[in-house]
């Protein structure tokens, strides 16, 4: 075998990266300045939690609590994070539920900010959705634009969700058509601010 040595990049010998040392924030008062194209979605950032219900024709309505996150790190852009665990009756938590995370974008026009947005979210089940929607007020509807599955995921055709700010707490309904059913709805709940 011929030829030049095989040049090593300088990485591979480096030492461990140190923590990293951007801030992410979903505490307005501190951290990065939140980016100009996401003043409309301002009164959403910070950690929301409550409880909802689940409903769809193919199963049985179900309780459960929920945690949501939207924090950002200066850029155009939103981080969601969302944690659900199904509850007894009486409140008893049971095991993990649907988890999923993403990114709430601006979409500027003309280089300046609008109220549209575009959210991407993926889940462990095997479905990643993008949504786009428009921010008016303290409401965001959001349409699915493309549902990707992986082999194994249920089949999700279509979805919308809608979220509001009412007397202080994030309400939120999600419709979803799935496994051959039309459009119908899934998730609803009330989640009040607990930071941010």
């Amino acid at each position: 075998m011929t030829g030049n040595p095989i040049e090593v990049p300088p990485w591979l010998d480096a030492p461990p990266a140190p923590e990293y040392p951007y801030e992410e924030s979903h505490d307005l008062r501190h951290g990065p300045e939140l980016h100009p194209a996401l003043l409309g979605l301002l009164p959403f950032v910070g950690v929301w939690r409550g409880r909802g219900g689940g409903e769809y024709p193919t199963i049985e309505g179900f309780g459960y609590a929920q945690e949501v996150r939207f924090s950002h790190d200066g850029r155009p852009f939103l981080f969601y994070e969302s944690r659900a665990w199904l509850l007894t009756d009486d409140g008893t938590p049971i095991r993990p539920a649907f988890r999923e995370t993403g990114f709430w974008r601006a979409v500027p026009r003309d280089g300046q900010p609008s109220d549209e947005i575009e959210v991407l979210l993926t889940n462990p089940a095997g479905i990643m959705e993008l949504y786009l929607g428009r921010v008016v007020d303290l409401r965001v509807e959001l349409v699915t634009d493309a549902v990707v599955r992986t082999v194994t995921a249920k089949e999700v055709n279509a979805a919308q969700r809608l979220y509001g700010i009412v007397d202080g707490a994030l309400l939120y309904a999600h419709e979803m058509a799935a496994v051959g059913q039309p459009m119908s709805p899934h998730l609803s709940a009330k989640l009040n601010r607990v930071a941010g």
